[in-house]
């Protein structure tokens, strides 16, 4: 029989609970203006939603920068190349607080001001790569930002698509959705007079292949607060223990927009509930992928990739008839999630101290 190992190390509440502090008092400050500004009817939702995405990596670049002696990232410690990075994410912030200050002004130019973001966000990926060249293999590493493995990468975005995948047949073959009309539900790329055969390969390589690395950058922001900062401390208490709160607390952070009726419309004390399921399933896969590859950017990677791979699925091939009672993000696919985290945690990884 095998014998789980105890960490005899305890998380840093204080600190923990200063990061949630912040992290939830700013998320939920910008879910409250949206609120006030007409909720997700307004032009400027998504610009305000990758908004705040960035908010957990910056409360946690934040504390650990400016007040965490102990952190790797603290000020008068930390003096590596990898330091421009951190400094750049708070430019990044900064940059993407105004252009939420000027989508809710100026909600005719919402689109254009998220377009316009993209330029610093693909800068950062640059500067990632040339800091991660010119400092060596542990430039990031020695901060908690490793890359991971690149194998981890490719066969666990492979296993992520193919669960949409599944669970978009499941969603036909149950009849819990329609097959959609890509020329009907986007006009813009039937404009483009490519043949009807080629728009949703087109569509596919653009959102699940190209997607994910443009927003690689944005899913950092909740990737490294919650999987680089918090889960290290949370998994002090044990992993799959410490995970399952992180899953509980990352669930309840997506609550007001929930209420506001995003991902579950007209759905909102069922919906919070799910959100919370959710929350749960994906830290553990998050999670897992962080335990295998030793790198945040893998969980990063994934993020963006679930997020793009659920919108084409669900948007572009199968819509679902009532999101809360299909696969994906539903009861049913809550349930299928379920039974994959229960295989994931028949690995060892999970036994082991820290």
């Amino acid at each position: 029989m095998s014998q789980i190992n105890i960490s005899t190390k305890k998380p840093n509440w204080p600190h923990v609970v200063s990061f949630l502090g912040l992290t939830f008092g700013l998320t939920w400050l910008v879910d409250l203006v949206l609120y006030l500004n007409g909720g997700l009817k307004n032009p400027a939702t998504m610009l305000l939603l990758q908004f705040q995405m960035l908010l957990p990596a910056f409360s946690a670049m934040f504390l650990g920068v400016f007040f965490f002696k102990e952190s790797r990232l603290y000020h008068r410690t930390n003096q590596s190349i990898s330091r421009w990075f951190v400094y750049f994410y708070f430019l990044l912030t900064f940059f993407y607080l105004i252009g939420a200050i000027a989508a809710l002004t100026q909600p005719d130019k919402a689109a254009n001001l998220s377009s316009l973001l993209l330029i610093p966000s693909v800068f950062g990926l640059v500067l990632l790569i040339v800091l991660r060249i010119v400092g060596g293999k542990d430039t990031f590493s020695s901060i908690g930002m490793a890359g991971g493995k690149a194998r981890i990468w490719l066969f666990y975005g492979l296993g992520l698509i193919a669960y949409y995948g599944l669970q978009t047949f499941l969603n036909y073959f149950f009849k819990m959705g329609q097959v959609v009309d890509i020329t009907t539900a986007f006009p813009q790329m039937a404009d483009a007079n490519l043949p009807a055969a080629a728009l949703l390969p087109i569509m596919a390589l653009n959102t699940i292949i190209i997607g994910p690395f443009l927003g690689l950058i944005i899913a950092f922001g909740e990737e490294y607060g919650w999987r680089g900062y918090l889960q290290t401390e949370l998994i002090h208490i044990g992993r799959i223990r410490g995970i399952f709160l992180l899953g509980v607390i990352w669930g309840i952070w997506h609550w007001p927009i929930i209420w506001m009726g995003y991902n579950f419309p007209g759905q909102p004390v069922l919906g919070s509930l799910a959100m919370v399921a959710l929350g749960i399933i994906f830290a553990y896969f998050f999670a897992y992928s962080v335990l295998k590859s030793q790198g945040v950017w893998t969980a990063a990677y994934l993020h963006a990739l679930n997020n793009q791979t659920l919108s084409f699925f669900f948007m572009a091939v199968v819509a679902p008839y009532n999101v809360l009672f299909s696969f994906g993000a539903g009861l049913p696919g809550l349930a299928l999630g379920l039974v994959v985290v229960l295989i994931l945690l028949r690995d060892p990884v999970w036994k082991t101290a820290e």
